[in-house]
């Protein structure tokens, strides 16, 4: 029998070698295999789904948190502090609590009533990690968008470099952070900065100074009080009146244009506290641009520029005759010109025709042959102590760095040439804020206080406001008493160095000079003016005096029965005009600048013309051209008793000085 029977066609199909029987039987036929591997196929996929969906979905929920319930503060690098911070919500989800203003380090600096003059504003430093950046060209035209002044070309090649840090711009606003901030390019971070800046621009520039990069001071108030002002956020408040100010910078620079000066400057003091309300110094400049400003217009000249005063100094002169007991008021001084070598000592005008003055007239009528012979009656050693004693040999004691020292003749060389000169304002260079010191201190009954641009914290003060209305500065009432003389609460800090009695003289000769003398036309009506002319003539390049060019200035004081503040103008190189008939003389056109500063600022100080008590108060202060000479005294001068010793020493001094105008 063979061994070997085909199957019949109904007999079972044997089982396939290459397949495992079990899953052969499970799965029947290969359809039905591949029908299996795709629902094994589908699970897995599910399981993998679902396992994304609750990757995506924490993800998700963890955005939700950050985002919208509890939003998280930006990284510090990545946006800067001065940003207004996120406001925190509270386990409610509420927001609670306010925006966080931009805090800077610097403090502000503000005029006597708050006008901010110096403040610093929140600014930001760009910089890039370039290893942290995708596309460099792509990160520089979304950074253009907002700084449309970056150079695209330098930009990419910055960017490029194999580097950790580079800058891309600094100094830009919240603002530009932010819109940076939200191009959310990768590797782009920002540093915290601050940028001073001076809100009114040219007011006070000079007083302002500047500060450097890092908010360092590096000229003006900014300088001298830079450790103040980056220790302690309270504003530091300023002597100076912006209102004032902006008078004093108006008429000076009316009066430089009219006259063509090359340079000019004003100040305005308290007499009574050494309080500066203005000063001004022309040409200037916008104090946010100090980098571009020329060195001409940086230049302060109310304390670093020297001049020689001119006829301003005979005011000291009288001063110091008076105090000494060396002169009288009805002492006679010759006004015939003193021939000194080749040069001549005359007066510019005689107007007087007189051969002597007495000491009302010297002043009045600015002689120069007479202060010369006053001087050389005081003698070099008391007028050297003199001018010390007044400040006039150091730097003027005021918050500002610039302040120069004067120029002044070595004590060995001061012989009589040199005594007769500065009797009259030549010979010596001052800054103007040293005569507008020694002109308060023969006023406000003797007292030489030390300038100060810082207010006073007085009554009055802290009770003015910076509008308009409530920002009305009274002043205090001077008591002139003893050396420890009270402005309200505080002392003056000050010496005395004249006596009442001669300060009480001093002011009726200041007054008289602007009733009867040179200064006419610094006269407001209700103000009773005092003051005093000077013309000097300017030096040259090589050391000698130059015709016809002047500094002409003109010192007063109002109003003169209550003195209360100083008003100085100096104009540099003015040229005459029509209307001056050529003069260029202080009385021509320093003077006449005085009196419109003077009728515009004293509303403004609280100060008022008084016109009903007029009569009272000019018999206060009147003083005759030429004193009677008391019974009992004997006048020295000209005309009188030739064997009084002091007129043989004037008749027997040979003076060595220079011509002078």
């Amino acid at each position: 029998m063979p061994q070997d029977v085909p199957p019949s066609s109904g007999s079972q199909r044997p089982e396939r070698p290459d397949v495992p029987s079990g899953r052969f039987r499970r799965g029947g036929t290969p359809r039905g295999f591949r029908r299996l591997n795709l629902d094994q196929m589908h699970g897995r996929l599910l399981g993998v789904g679902m396992g994304f969906l609750a990757i995506y979905g924490a993800v998700a929920l963890k955005a939700t948190v950050a985002t919208v319930l509890m939003p998280m503060e930006p990284e510090k690098r990545q946006i800067a502090p001065q940003v207004p911070e996120i406001p925190k919500s509270d386990p409610r989800g509420e927001m609670s609590g306010d925006f966080v203003l931009p805090t800077v380090k610097r403090a502000t600096i503000t005029d006597r009533t708050g006008q901010a003059l110096a403040l610093s504003l929140p600014v930001a430093q760009v910089y890039a990690n370039p290893m942290e950046l995708i596309d460099p060209a792509d990160a520089a035209d979304k950074l253009r968008k907002v700084l449309p002044q970056l150079d695209r070309d330098e930009t990419i090649r910055r960017l490029s470099l194999k580097k950790q840090f580079v800058y891309l711009a600094r100094d830009i606003s919240p603002v530009q952070e932010i819109a940076i901030n939200n191009l959310g390019i990768p590797g782009i971070y920002f540093e915290a900065g601050e940028r001073r800046h001076y809100p009114l621009g040219r007011t006070a520039a000079q007083i302002m100074g500047s500060v450097d990069i890092d908010d360092h001071g590096i000229a003006g108030v900014e300088r001298y009080f830079d450790k103040r002002l980056n220790s302690d956020r309270t504003p530091l408040r300023l002597s100076l009146d912006v209102r004032v100010q902006t008078v004093a910078h108006d008429e000076l620079q009316a009066a430089k244009d009219e006259f063509s000066a090359i340079g000019a400057s004003a100040i305005v003091m308290d007499v009574r506290t050494g309080e500066i309300l203005a000063m001004v110094s022309l040409p200037d400049y916008d104090a946010n641009d100090f980098g571009h400003a020329p060195n001409d217009a940086r230049f302060n000249r109310a304390v670093t520029g020297m001049y020689e005063p001119g006829s301003t100094f005979k005011l000291q002169t009288a001063a110091m005759g008076l105090q000494l007991g060396i002169v009288h008021l009805w002492d006679r001084f010759s006004t015939i010109p003193i021939k000194v070598g080749r040069f001549t000592i005359r007066d510019m005008k005689t107007d007087h025709f007189a051969p002597w003055l007495s000491l009302p007239g010297v002043l009045a009528y600015s002689s120069n042959p007479a202060a010369a012979h006053i001087a050389l009656d005081v003698g070099a050693t008391r007028q050297q102590d003199w001018l010390r004693n007044m400040g006039f040999f150091n730097r003027v004691p005021v918050e500002l760095p610039e302040a120069g020292r004067p120029l002044v003749p070595a004590s060995r060389n001061w012989g009589i040439s040199t005594v007769m000169t500065v009797g009259f304002g030549h010979g010596v260079a001052e800054p103007p804020l040293a005569i507008v010191r020694g002109t308060a201190a023969t006023v406000n009954g003797g007292i030489l206080l030390k300038p100060t641009l810082v207010a006073r914290d007085t009554e009055d003060d802290s009770k003015s406001a910076p509008d308009a209305d409530a920002a009305q500065v009274r002043p205090v009432a001077y008591r002139p008493g003893t050396d420890t003389d009270e402005i309200g609460a505080e002392t003056p800090v000050g010496t005395r160095v004249l006596s009442e009695q001669t300060s009480a003289l001093l002011r009726k000769l200041l007054r008289l000079d602007v009733t009867m003398g040179s200064g006419k036309s610094a006269e407001v009506p209700g103000y009773y003016v005092g003051g005093k002319t000077g013309t000097a003539e300017k030096i040259g390049a090589h050391g000698g005096y130059l015709k016809h060019v002047n500094v002409s200035a003109f010192t007063s004081v109002f109003p003169m029965n209550n003195p209360h503040y100083a008003v100085y103008v100096m104009l540099d190189s003015p040229q005459g005009t029509v209307a001056t008939h050529g003069w260029t003389t202080a009385a021509w056109n320093a003077a006449p600048t005085v009196k419109k500063i003077i009728s515009r600022v004293g509303p403004i100080l609280n100060q008022f013309p008084d016109l009903a008590n007029k009569d009272a108060i000019d018999a206060s202060l009147a003083i005759p051209m030429n004193p009677p000479v008391p019974p009992g005294y004997r006048a020295l001068g000209p005309g009188n008793d030739p064997g009084d010793p002091r007129n043989q020493a004037r008749a027997s001094k040979t003076p060595t000085s220079r011509t002078q105008h």
